[in-house]
């Protein structure tokens, strides 16, 4: 078993690399291709845009679930992987890296909500670990462009591409070809669309998808920017921006590998109470490091955020899916994910209007809006729970 979440942990990094490629090389791919400043803001949303429409398509037709789990992580891998690239040619620019980074976030829907459905058929007591190195994954594969762009300087921008576009295509085959069908899978014959709209009704289901999607209304507009709040503060070349935003954004990762092991002796949903109370109070107190602390302590702070910003995501997750029936699993992690990343839309494209219209140290305040709606979720606890 430790062999099999290995290879998922691996595949799921490798794979989820491709999801802010284009962010970590906005910058030089602006200049060279000629584009606005605003760019970067829809560079996010039509990757998100993309995975939510992707997680529609794939819970309504419930590919994960009537289909081998690892297959339609292969061909989502492979297919990703060649829109993240796509960006790469001369003459694609404007509207069709849009198009791109839409597909790339399409063909994710098949990669990290189907490896969350993967662990669960393969681990269905102790989800929460499970689920916290797969989601420490995630962050992992989400913060290291960044990372290859901080040690690639020399290289064009397009390596980052070519680099996390190999890494996927080569995690999608070593799930495929390492990890079959679990033992806890029970497969789908037929489409349920109402059975699946049902799963709403479930309280704690309902209970633990609402407090996720705080937390979403937070995680991503806060890893969109973490360049730029570096910048804003910083305002130096004396520091590497793209190994500073790694830092950050990884960390989270250290973060989910610790909530998971604590799940053994701790509830899940004690820990993404902890994890999300303290994510709110770094909203709320962001202004007070930016005006006022060192560049040192600021670092300090932002890296402090970066860990309890997503470490309550796999006891979220695990919830979730210990709450859902087990034939539709996939299907409700699947439709979980594709709302909490609209949420991450609305969020990403509200906070870049209000740095339109507000001082910029109070616009992140209005990140807390999420997790305090997550708090409310989970303090209301009147249930008992199944994790």
């Amino acid at each position: 078993m430790n062999r099999i979440l290995f290879i998922i942990i691996l595949a799921q990094f490798f794979c989820t690399s491709v999801w802010f490629a284009g962010n970590a090389v906005m910058t030089e791919m602006a200049i060279a291709k000629n584009l606005d400043d605003q760019f970067v803001v829809y560079l996010t949303s039509a990757v998100q845009f993309g995975f939510i429409i992707g997680t529609l398509v794939f819970a309504a037709l419930a590919f994960a679930d009537r289909h081998s789990p690892s297959i339609v992580f292969l061909f989502s891998a492979i297919l990703s992987a060649l829109f993240n690239m796509f960006i790469t040619i001369s003459w694609v620019t404007g509207n069709d890296i849009l198009i791109c980074r839409f597909l790339t976030g399409f063909f994710l829907a098949g990669i990290y909500p189907v490896g969350m459905k993967i662990a669960a058929d393969y681990f269905e007591k102790g989800l929460g670990k499970s689920l916290g190195f797969l989601v420490g994954a995630l962050v992992l594969g989400t913060a290291f462009p960044h990372l290859i762009k901080a040690l690639s300087l020399q290289k064009s921008w397009e390596y980052v591409s070519y680099t996390t576009s190999g890494l996927s295509i080569v995690g999608g085959g070593i799930l495929f070809y390492g990890v079959k069908d679990g033992p806890y899978r029970k497969k789908l014959g037929k489409i349920q669309f109402a059975a699946l709209g049902n799963v709403f009704r479930i309280p704690l289901l309902r209970k633990y998808a609402f407090g996720y999607f705080g937390h979403m209304w937070e995680l991503y507009t806060f890893w969109t920017f973490v360049p730029l709040m570096l910048s804003q503060k910083l305002n130096s070349l004396d520091y590497n921006y793209s190994l500073l935003s790694f830092s950050i954004i990884g960390f989270g990762a250290l973060a989910c590998f610790i909530s998971g092991i604590l799940s053994n002796w701790l509830s899940g949903h004690r820990i993404a109470l902890i994890a999300v109370t303290v994510s709110g109070a770094c909203c709320l107190f962001f202004p007070l490091f930016f005006c006022y602390a060192s560049n040192e302590l600021y670092i300090a702070f932002l890296l402090f955020w970066g860990v309890f910003v997503v470490a309550d995501s796999p006891m979220f997750s695990s919830l979730v899916a210990a709450n859902a029936p087990a034939e539709l699993r996939g299907s409700t992690l699947t439709l979980v994910n594709s709302i909490g990343f609209l949420i991450t839309i609305l969020s990403i494209q509200f906070t870049g209007q209000m740095l339109k219209h507000l001082p910029f140290y109070y616009v992140w305040t209005i990140l807390a809006i999420g997790p305090v709606f997550a708090v409310l979720q989970l303090v209301n606890r009147s249930n008992k729970l199944k994790l």
